[in-house]
């Protein structure tokens, strides 16, 4: 059993997502399309799929040629009913993939902030691991609307749509819920170029948002990334 995981974005990797599979004895194979690494044309020896997240476009096929191939690849997994992981920009891409909209350009989520599962939500068998709700971190200015038929499983106050689902076991999912908060802080550092701009006083906050949120967030993503691989497995 080996999960096949797309990297859209450099240093944008699975994160805690990835150390719970791996102390669940699950394997990837990680794939860099953003550095042109090819998708592979065989898929019967994977158990799942997860598209990673990344600061590019879901529509950017011009500068991004690779994210048509994923949304190829996210539909193959699909159609044999093998679970699919979308986290940020790849929840845009299962959006596209299905035909729902994306929204682009809308103003930054950014940090940690509240999330509520919808009913759907709550009796769902991955969603649900997140009980009543709770802050997770965010990075995003795109969104989607959901394709047609798909269910509604979270919401947050800026962001209608923070989780989907389509058909069985195709998730679709906005929020940061693999970022930890050893995650967020070496993201803080690697990208704190690309933060400056649109949250300047992020290096003043980040440890008093982390002291506030950090804990229940780390909880909630390790329960709701178990739960997924559960599904998996």
């Amino acid at each position: 059993m080996t999960l096949l995981v797309i990297e859209n974005y450099p240093k944008a990797g699975m994160a805690a997502l990835g150390r719970y599979a791996s102390a669940e004895g699950l394997p990837a194979r990680v794939i860099r399309a953003y550095a042109g690494e090819p998708l592979p044309d065989e898929i019967n020896g994977y158990v799942g799929l997860v598209v990673l997240g990344g600061a590019q476009s879901a529509l950017d096929d011009e500068a991004y040629p690779h994210l048509a191939a994923v949304c190829s690849l996210i539909r193959r997994f699909h159609e044999t009913n093998r679970p699919v992981l979308g986290i940020c920009l790849g929840c845009q891409l299962i959006a596209r993939t299905f035909g729902g909209r994306n929204i682009l350009n809308q103003p930054i989520e950014f940090g940690w902030h509240e999330v509520t599962p919808t009913p759907a939500g709550l009796a769902d068998p991955v969603l649900g691991a997140l009980g009543e709700g709770g802050p997770l971190f965010h990075w995003h200015t795109d969104t989607v609307s959901m394709p047609d038929g798909a269910e509604h499983l979270a919401t947050s106050k800026m962001t209608p749509v923070q989780a989907f689902r389509v058909g069985r076991a195709t998730y679709a999912i906005q929020f940061h819920f693999e970022a930890a908060l050893e995650d967020v802080r070496d993201w803080s550092e690697t990208f704190a170029d690309e933060i400056l701009p649109h949250t300047p006083d992020w290096s003043e906050r980040l440890d008093t948002d982390a002291a506030r949120h950090a804990a229940k967030a780390d909880e909630l993503g390790a329960a709701l990334a178990k739960a997924w691989l559960d599904l998996v497995s």
